[in-house]
């Protein structure tokens, strides 16, 4: 089994953005791996890896306008099933 099941993937839009900020809010307040925050002040691509995609998306959401969400299970991948 996968330890974090859910590939979350999503643009954050917004103004004053901190690549660096966000990478620490989510080292310190969520649980997961492989993570990606590059960007710059109005643009950042979130890549992570995390059981819980709904509290990436809530946190993301109160930073900016979220676009391009794409959250993958994992598991239903590695055993070959769609949807």
């Amino acid at each position: 089994m996968i330890e974090y099941r859910y590939d979350t993937q999503l643009l954050i839009e917004g103004e004053n953005l901190d690549e660096d900020a966000i990478h620490d809010y989510f080292v310190k307040h969520f649980k997961g791996d492989c993570l990606l925050a590059v960007g710059d002040e109005e643009l950042i691509k979130i890549h992570y890896h995390t059981n819980e995609p709904w509290k990436v998306l809530e946190y993301c959401a109160s930073l900016g306008e979220i676009c391009d969400i794409v959250i993958e299970d994992m598991d239903r991948q590695a055993r070959g099933l769609h949807g």
